[in-house]
Parts: C-alpha cells; sequence; structure tokens
C-alpha cells in the first residue's frame, strides 16, 4: 500500500512588519530543513510563545512534531493552526496533515473528515484526494465497533439479570438459617470486603507519562535555553555595537 501523502511545506512568508520581527521562525525553518527535529521544535515554541496568533509557527511545530512520531501532540498544534488560519490555503494544508496524524492514531473515521474539510478548502488538490480516498478504504475494512460494543453491553444485561435472580433466590434459603452464625459470617465477610479495598487501592491504575519520551523533552529544554541564550548575545552585541546595522531583507 502507498504511503500516505505528507505536507512539509515549512511557510516562510512574512507580510506584516510584526512577523518581520520574529527570528525564530526562519531559524525553525533551517533546522527543519536539516532534520534536525529537536532545534526546529524548539524555534518554533519560542515563535509561537511571542506571536500567539500566527497560524505559521503551529502549523510548522505540528509537522515537526509529526516528523518525531507523536502525531497525538501534532494533532493539537494542527488543531490550534486551523483556528488561527486567516487563508483558504493556511486552513487547507492544516486540514490535510491534521487528517495524516488520525491516519497515523487509526482514527480513520476522523481523518476522513479531516481531508473533506481540506478539500473544501482546496478541492483541486490531488494529493489531498489521494489520502480522503485511502482514509475512506480503511474505515471500510476497519469499521467501527461501536455495534459489537452494544451487542456486548445487551448481553452482559441479561446476564446480569440472571445472576441477580439467583441470588435472590440464595439470599431466601441463608434466611433460614440460624441468626447467630449469620452474625458471624456477616462480621467475617465485612472484614474480607474491606481487605479487598485496602488491597484494591494498591492496584489502582497509575497515570501512565505522555507520549514524549524524557530525552526528548530534556533535549528540548536545552535546545530552548540555548535558543534564548543566542537571542540575549544579539541585544547585547546591539548594545556595544554602535555602528547602524542593515535592516535584514523581507521575504
Amino acid at each position: 500500500m502507498k504511503k500516505i501523502v505528507t505536507y512539509i511545506i515549512i511557510l516562510i512568508s512574512f507580510v506584516s512588519k510584526a512577523q518581520e520581527k520574529d527570528k525564530f521562525l526562519p531559524e525553525g525553518n533551517e533546522k527543519f530543513a536539516e532534520k534536525n527535529y529537536v532545534d526546529a521544535e524548539a524555534n518554533y515554541r519560542l515563535s509561537q510563545a511571542k506571536f500567539k496568533k500566527k497560524s505559521i509557527a503551529s502549523y510548522n511545530l505540528g509537522t515537526t512534531i509529526y516528523k518525531q512520531n507523536q502525531p497525538a501532540e501534532a494533532k493539537y498544534q494542527f488543531e490550534k493552526a486551523i483556528k488561527d488560519a486567516k487563508t483558504k490555503p493556511e486552513k487547507h494544508q492544516a486540514f490535510h496533515n491534521l487528517g495524516n496524524s488520525m491516519m497515523k492514531e487509526k482514527d480513520y473515521s476522523n481523518a476522513v473528515e479531516a481531508y473533506k474539510n481540506a478539500l473544501r478548502n482546496n478541492p483541486s488538490d490531488e494529493e489531498t484526494r489521494y489520502n480522503y480516498a485511502l482514509a475512506k478504504k480503511m474505515l471500510k475494512e476497519n469499521p467501527p465497533k461501536n455495534d459489537d460494543k452494544n451487542k456486548d453491553k445487551n448481553k452482559d444485561k441479561k446476564q446480569d439479570k440472571k445472576d441477580d435472580k439467583k441470588d435472590q433466590n440464595k439470599d431466601k434459603k441463608d434466611d433460614k438459617k440460624d441468626k447467630g452464625d449469620n452474625k458471624d459470617k456477616n462480621k467475617k465477610e465485612g472484614n474480607n470486603n474491606k481487605d479487598k479495598q485496602d488491597k484494591g487501592d494498591g492496584d489502582k491504575p497509575q497515570p501512565k507519562p505522555s507520549g514524549a519520551s524524557k530525552q526528548r523533552i530534556d533535549n528540548l529544554l536545552d535546545a530552548v535555553n540555548n535558543e534564548e541564550k543566542k537571542v540575549q548575545e544579539k541585544v547585547n552585541a546591539q548594545k556595544v555595537n554602535a555602528n547602524p546595522k542593515k535592516p535584514e531583507k523581507d521575504w
């Protein structure tokens, strides 16, 4: 089966003065092109933090995280990019890669909807159309198991009713026994139940850590700290140097 077509487009156009001041986005683009995804992610996160309403940083960040095999986290960034997108091309690309993240999680139903929304913003894109067709095919081959769950629930309910009737009949027989024996038995059972509860507290499932590994988080923190250090060094250098610098080229 052919692989899903994925957009690896890193947007580098700047359309306002506010965007021209963003030094992190182009640096992230350079790191991404070098396949240095940890440093690229650090730059995109800094860009996103300073320019919260830009969809470009969220989209690029989502793509970078997706390349690191973290589809659940990437999905959140694409959803943010969709929310902040101002144009149809931006929405189209974000919906497209959102669908890719869902495909990786085998969430074919929502992937179909994501690709459908991508096509609404760009009906002529053949790559999106291919992914949309593939998602529908996978959904047909792997339908949701809601029907099976409902059948199991109904079966369990019937079994529970049968068990309840058996318990009621058993209770009636037990009522005929000596009252003193019943008190001792109830006391013993009560202690057993308490022991089970105490034991159960230790068996409660503990929360699982996020999909990101500790090594990746440490690398990301180091990368962010390095980027902030670079910015501070640039600021200090500008204070020392009295000669005016040539403005950066507009993209």
